[in-house]
C-alpha cells in the first residue's frame, strides 16, 4: 500500500470511495454529519474477521475531505494488521473527525459523534488518538458503551500514550539489538520527530536509559517545555533526515520515509510511534533492506495503545497489560529474523504474519 503521497487534485480524479488510493476492500465506510454541532467525521471499518473493528478517533483541521478520506482508510487498514499481529481478536477501524480540535471540539460535538458509533452497534469501537484525550472519550462514554481508553475513576484503562511509547521503546531495543548487538540504548543517539504525548513518553524512557536524544517539533514552547524536563537537546538544523543518528524515532504523522527523505536517511535503525512510516510500504521498505537500515514496522511497536484500551473489554489488569507490551521486544526480533532469513522486508515479513492470522480465522467461519 502507498500512503500520503498523492495530491488533492489527483484525489478528485478517483472513484469517491471505492477508487481511492488507500481503499483495500474495506468493509464500510460511514460519513457523519451534524449541523447543529459542526460534526463532520468519516469512520473506516477495514476488516472484522478477527472481531469488532477497534481503533481511534483522530481531529485534525484536513486541508480537504478528499484527505480526510485517504487518512481514515489507510489508518483503519493499519489498525486492522496491528491488531492481527499482537494476537489481539480485534479487526481494524479509525473515525476522522474534520475540525481543530483547540476551537471547535465541544462536549456537544463529541456526544453527537458517540451517538453515531453507538449507531454501528458495535461494529466499530472508538478510542483517543491525535487531537482527543481521555475526558472525550468519557463523555462519548455517556452515549455508547462501543469507547475504550476511558477514565480509570470511570473502571476504564486511561491514557493509552504511556503504554504506546512503552512499545515502541521495546521495539527500538529489539532493533537495537539485531543492528548493533546488544539492546543498550545509552549513548545512543536517537533523533525523535514529534513529541506529543506518545513522543515525550518515549523521550522520558531513552533519557532514563542514558540516550543522547535530540528532539523535533512544530511546536516550540512544546520543544523548550520537554527540553527542559529531561535535559534533552532540541534540534536546530534544517534537515533531520541527513543527520548522523544511530536510530530515527518518527513519532508525528506518517509518510515521513519517502522518495525526498530515504536517500538522505543516515540512521542505522528506524524505530518510532507514527503510523504509516513508510511513503510506499513495498517500494521504501525494499530500498530501507537494501541500504541496511533496520526498520521495526510501526504496527507492531506501536501497538501499545491497543494492548492497553482491550484490557477494557477482556478485564485484565495494569500486569497483563505491561506483560504484553514487553512482548512486543520479542515479537519484533523475530519479525527481523525472519525477514533475514527469507529475504523479506522487515514489513513484508510482519504483514505476512499479521495476513496469516487473518486467513485461518476467516477460513474457520
Amino acid at each position: 500500500m502507498v500512503t500520503d503521497v498523492v495530491n488533492t487534485k489527483d484525489l478528485k480524479k478517483m472513484a469517491p470511495v471505492f477508487g481511492q488510493f488507500s481503499f483495500d476492500d474495506h468493509e464500510q465506510v460511514v460519513f457523519c454529519n451534524d449541523k447543529d454541532t459542526g460534526l463532520k467525521a468519516i469512520i473506516g471499518i477495514h476488516n472484522t474477521v478477527l472481531g469488532p473493528a477497534l481503533g481511534g478517533t483522530r481531529m485534525w483541521q484536513y486541508n480537504s475531505e478528499w484527505d480526510a478520506l485517504n487518512d481514515v482508510l489507510r489508518l483503519s487498514r493499519g489498525m486492522t494488521f496491528k491488531s492481527a499481529i499482537t494476537g489481539l481478536n480485534l479487526g481494524g477501524g479509525k473515525a476522522v473527525i474534520i475540525g481543530d480540535a483547540k476551537t471547535q471540539k465541544t462536549p456537544e460535538l463529541m456526544k453527537r459523534f458517540g451517538e453515531f458509533v453507538h449507531s454501528l452497534s458495535g461494529r466499530y469501537i472508538t478510542a483517543e488518538d491525535v487531537g482527543m484525550e481521555t475526558a472525550d472519550m468519557d463523555l462519548v462514554r455517556t452515549v455508547t458503551p462501543y469507547v475504550t481508553g476511558i477514565s480509570e475513576e470511570k473502571g476504564g484503562a486511561g491514557n493509552p500514550s504511556p503504554i504506546t511509547a512503552y512499545g515502541v521503546f521495546m521495539g527500538m531495543k529489539a532493533a537495537a539489538k539485531y543492528a548493533f548487538g546488544n539492546d543498550i540504548l545509552e549513548d545512543r543517539t536517537v533523533y525523535v520527530q514529534g513529541i506529543g504525548n506518545v513522543g515525550e513518553a518515549l523521550v522520558e524512557h531513552l533519557s532514563n536509559e542514558g540516550a543522547k536524544v535530540y528532539i523535533a517539533d512544530i511546536n516550540q514552547d512544546r520543544l523548550a517545555e520537554v527540553r527542559d524536563k529531561y535535559n534533552v537537546e532540541i534540534y536546530g538544523g534544517s534537515n533531520i533526515y541527513a543527520e548522523d543518528m544511530d536510530i530515527y524515532a518518527p513519532c508525528a504523522l506518517g509518510a515521513t520515509v519517502n522518495d525526498e527523505t530515504i536517500h538522505q536517511l543516515k540512521a542505522k535503525v528506524i524505530a518510532g510511534a507514527a503510523n504509516n512510516q513508510l511513503a510506499d510500504e513495498n517500494k521504501h521498505g525494499t530500498l530501507l533492506q537494501e541500504r541496511g537500515i533496520v526498520y521495526a514496522p510501526d504496527f507492531l511497536i506501536n501497538a501499545g495503545g491497543i494492548i492497553n484500551v482491550y484490557a477494557e473489554l477482556e478485564n485484565y489488569g495494569k500486569q497483563e497489560i505491561i506483560r504484553k507490551t514487553e512482548n512486543i521486544y520479542n515479537t519484533t526480533l523475530e519479525i527481523l529474523n525472519t525477514a533475514a532469513t527469507k529475504g523479506l522486508t522487515t514489513h513484508q515479513a510482519a504483514f505476512e504474519i499479521a495476513q496469516g492470522r487473518i486467513d485461518v480465522r476467516k477460513n474457520e467461519k
